[in-house]
């Protein structure tokens, strides 16, 4: 009887030494996703207090100025056009429209145009901005392609009178580079987006607190531990 008392003593010592393990991993986890979102949150503050720059600069090293604002100068092909579902504007549901835009220097990407709202129902065509024709110089904020959703969504295709009926996928692929804007302003007024796509709110999130929840929870399971063997060991002295 006493080796079984011993026997499972020691599995509950196991169980207990794997939970704390567990909870050990979980905080450092959450730690890191929250030392993360600290340096995100740095590069956003640091990148949009950068003065303009124009893109041809910028793009060598995409990631190291993402949020940087950038100019350039292109055409638009509104017949390239993507709206992203489900996005919102003071409570009110609509897309981000997306449109292509090619540079004088050669260089094609996607251009966040900003929130659109949506039509009466789904077969309705939302009312798009005036996007001008010709050459324009844009202002915009630097994304990484990574920063877009992924997955389908609708699509405006280049037959207005078709509706949204088509799907595109919002990866650009080999025909793009690896990065879009978030479009500021232009050399025309129509250019300026009434709703421009906003910067992420820059909180540093509830990781570090759950890094030390789950510190604690580790603890709790060690004194738990103590608490069940401290009262075997009375017993058996009893």
């Amino acid at each position: 009887m006493s080796k079984k008392r011993e026997e499972l003593s020691l599995l509950k010592s196991l169980v207990a030494l794997l939970l704390i393990f567990l909870c050990i991993w979980a905080a450092q986890w959450q730690f890191n996703r929250g030392l993360d979102r600290q340096a995100r949150n740095d590069a956003i503050e640091e990148n949009t207090a950068r003065p303009a720059q124009p893109l041809a600069v910028l793009a060598s090293d995409v990631a190291a100025h993402e949020w940087q604002t950038t100019t350039i100068t292109g055409t638009f092909d509104t017949t390239q056009q993507i709206l992203l579902r489900n996005r919102y504007f003071e409570g009110v549901y609509g897309f981000q429209l997306l449109t292509r835009f090619e540079s004088v220097d050669g260089k094609s990407f996607w251009v966040d145009c900003g929130w659109v709202k949506a039509g009466e129902d789904a077969t309705t065509r939302p009312e798009l901005p005036d996007i001008p024709a010709g050459e324009v110089t844009i202002t915009g904020r630097l994304r990484l392609d990574t920063s877009l959703p992924r997955g389908s969504f609708f699509a405006i295709p280049a037959n207005k009178s078709d509706g949204l009926v088509s799907k595109a996928n919002a990866q650009s692929g080999s025909s793009t580079e690896n990065f879009y804007l978030d479009l500021l302003s232009g050399s025309q007024p129509s250019l300026t987006p009434a709703v421009p796509a906003p910067l992420p709110a820059l909180s540093d999130g509830p990781h570090m607190a759950y890094a030390l929840q789950w510190v604690f929870f580790g603890g709790l399971i060690v004194y738990g531990r103590y608490l069940i063997r401290r009262d075997v060991l009375s017993s058996k002295e009893l």
